[in-house]
Parts: structure tokens; C-alpha cells; sequence
């Protein structure tokens, strides 16, 4: 039944009805952009229907048509940074990876519809999830290096696992993947067009059969047997696979630039735009994941290396202040080129042991 106390001002929407529990992202006019409170309230309504008989499927999706979910409070962060105590920010980051880690071993399936921006934290309530749907509005990104920052919420993992160096590629650029995109990395299963997602969340609270078989009932009635067009990443394979397999970074871009595609020479441009030491952490944050056991395994490696980042590393307070705050998109890197970075530049990084750890 619906929560008698379901409010349309409350944060995340928590409701259930014919087997179907339903968490609805509640902030549109940021995107859905999550806190402390919104993590809160979804670990909560996970942990009341685990073992609720009532409760067989779980759906995520979020309000509005822009956005599932942007990401994280990054001026939260900002603010916490600048009042002198950056390890403040651990609460929010083991709160978070927790629900990370809570999503992707739920012993009920969890389907969420990354329709629109769906970005950083976002892709860690998506990314984990057992059916994972996207449209032809949906915008998916790890774009953590735009500020500094290196991928976490379990991003390193997923991306660890795309085909070929498309990981090391959309975790250094941080670009924007489309539905196509998304499902050729394995970060979707499924395309949906926007206008049938209402038929799509009453097939999943109708019907028999698991999670699985309503989706896969709903899609062989679909024209487009829920598949969007070619991915454009998967067609640029060859020089992303050949570039993104270099030792460094400074030797990914200067085979970037000894490549005769124009999107690799405007690639290597955008490589040296961004933070030399995000993009060295970022690189080896990516290739250790490789050989991670599993996603726990690879929140603790992120945590780690985001306390760092917080607590040792000016180049996060900065890109948050170029790109957020005083929006002049004119960061001062430390180095402030790819050239100046230390052959060990990530050590200190993957060294780095939080005062608190993730799980206690």
C-alpha cells in the first residue's frame, strides 16, 4: 500500500502497489541531484522491503523529463572542503557507496529508468541495478575529471569492464554517452522510448513472471525490440583502442595526436584541458579495477582515493570553484600540465589510508 504519509515535497517518493515498490527521485529542478537526506530515504525504503512479501519488484526512476539524477551535492562538498574540516565528507561517501553496494546485491530485482541526465552518483544508483533501462533522452557520464575529481560510486568498475579501452576513454574525457552508447559499454540493458515508460511501469506491476520476463513481455511488443541505433563509441573503437592503450597519459595523447582523426586530435585537446593529476589517478584507478574481486572491492579502492582528493589535493576545491562557483571554466591546475606530472604521480593517491574506513 501507499504510504499514508507520501508527500509530493518530500525528496524521494516512496510508494508500493500490486507487488511493485516505487522510488521516485524528487528534486527536478536540480536534476535530481542526491543528498545525505535522498540516500537516506532510499537505503530506508530498501531496508523495509527486503523482506516484505508484499513488495516483489523495485522500481527507481526520477521526476521531471530532464534528469534522473545529475550526480551527487558537489557545492556541498565545495562548502565542506572550504570550512576546514574535508574529512567531513566521508559521511556522505560511505553513505552513499553503501547504498551503491546495497543496490547491486538486493535479493529483489531493481529496475531504474536512467531516462535524461543520469551522471556521477547518478550511474551509481543506475549503473548497479539488475535491469537498467535508457532512452533517446538519456545522457549518461562519469564526468568526475571536468573537476578534478577521479570516478567513484563504483563508476571505476563499471568502466573497467567496457569493451576494449572504452573505459579508460569515457573515464579520462568524461564524455557523454546516448542510450546506444550506454548499452555498447554495458552500463544499460535496454532501450525504451520515453513515451511508452508509463507502459513500461504498468508491465512491471502487472502480469507473471519475474522482473526479467515483464521487461523482456513489454520489449517484443516494441517496433524496436528495445535496441537503439549503432553506438557511435563502438564505431570509433580502433583509434580509442589503440590511443587509451598507452602507459601514461602523456603517451595517450601523444598518440591521440599522431592519429589521423580529427575526434582524436580534438580528444587530446580535451585531455589537456583538464587536471594531469585526475587524469593519472583516474587511468590507474581504472586499470587496478580490472583485477578488483567486486564492486565492495572497488568502493573502498574510490574511497580511498576521493579522501585524498578532499583532504590533500587542491585540484578539486578548484575545478568545483572554475566549473560550479565562479563559473569561469579557467581552473589552475597543480601541475598545470600533462608534461609536469611525476612518473608517480598516482601513488601518493593509492597510498592514502582514510582515518575512517568505508565499512567500519
Amino acid at each position: 500500500m501507499t504510504d499514508p504519509a507520501l508527500s509530493s515535497e518530500a525528496p524521494v517518493l516512496v510508494r508500493s502497489s500490486h507487488g511493485l515498490g516505487h522510488l521516485t527521485l524528487n528534486r527536478p529542478r536540480a536534476l535530481n541531484a542526491l543528498d545525505l537526506r535522498m540516500i537516506g530515504d532510499l537505503a530506508a525504503a530498501l531496508d523495509a522491503w527486503e523482506h516484505d512479501p508484499d513488495v516483489q519488484i523495485v522500481l527507481l526512476d526520477g521526476a521531471g523529463d530532464r534528469g534522473f539524477c545529475a550526480g551527487g551535492d558537489v557545492r556541498a562538498l565545495y562548502e565542506q572542503i572550504r570550512s576546514g574540516d574535508p574529512e567531513a565528507a566521508g559521511g556522505f561517501f560511505r553513505a552513499e557507496y553503501a547504498l551503491n553496494a546495497r543496490i547491486a546485491e538486493y535479493p529483489k530485482p531493481i529496475v531504474v529508468l536512467a531516462d535524461g541526465v543520469t551522471m556521477g552518483g547518478g550511474i551509481g544508483l543506475a549503473g548497479h541495478a539488475a535491469i537498467r533501462i535508457v532512452t533517446e533522452r538519456s545522457q549518461l557520464a562519469m564526468p568526475e575529471t571536468r573537476i578534478g575529481f577521479t570516478p567513484d560510486v563504483g563508476g571505476s568498475l563499471l568502466l573497467a569492464h567496457a569493451p576494449g579501452r572504452l573505459g579508460e576513454y569515457l573515464a579520462l574525457t568524461g564524455r557523454t554517452m546516448d542510450a546506444a552508447d550506454a548499452i555498447a559499454v554495458g552500463m544499460a540493458n535496454h532501450f525504451v522510448p520515453s513515451a511508452d515508460l508509463d507502459g513500461l511501469r504498468g508491465a512491471l506491476a502487472t502480469g507473471p513472471g519475474t522482473a526479467a520476463e515483464r521487461v523482456s513481455r513489454f520489449l517484443s511488443r516494441s517496433a524496436d525490440g528495445g535496441r537503439p541505433r549503432e553506438s557511435g563509441l563502438a564505431r570509433s573503437r580502433d583509434w580509442i583502442d589503440d590511443a587509451f592503450s598507452a602507459g601514461t597519459v602523456a603517451d595517450i595523447v601523444d598518440r591521440l595526436r599522431a592519429r589521423p582523426e580529427a575526434a582524436a586530435s580534438d580528444t587530446a585537446a580535451v585531455l589537456g584541458e583538464l587536471s594531469p593529476t585526475g587524469l593519472a589517478v583516474t587511468l590507474e584507478a581504472v586499470r587496478r579495477a580490472r583485477d578488483l574481486p567486486d564492486l565492495r572491492a572497488a568502493l573502498a579502492q574510490e574511497y580511498g582515493l576521493v579522501l585524498w582528493f578532499v583532504t590533500s589535493q587542491p585540484d578539486l576545491i578548484e575545478g568545483i570553484r572554475a566549473q560550479l562557483v565562479d563559473k569561469d571554466r579557467a581552473p589552475r591546475w597543480q601541475p598545470a600540465t600533462i608534461g609536469e606530472l611525476a612518473a608517480d604521480a598516482a601513488a601518493s593517491a593509492f597510498a592514502y589510508r582514510p582515518r575512517i574506513g568505508l565499512w567500519g
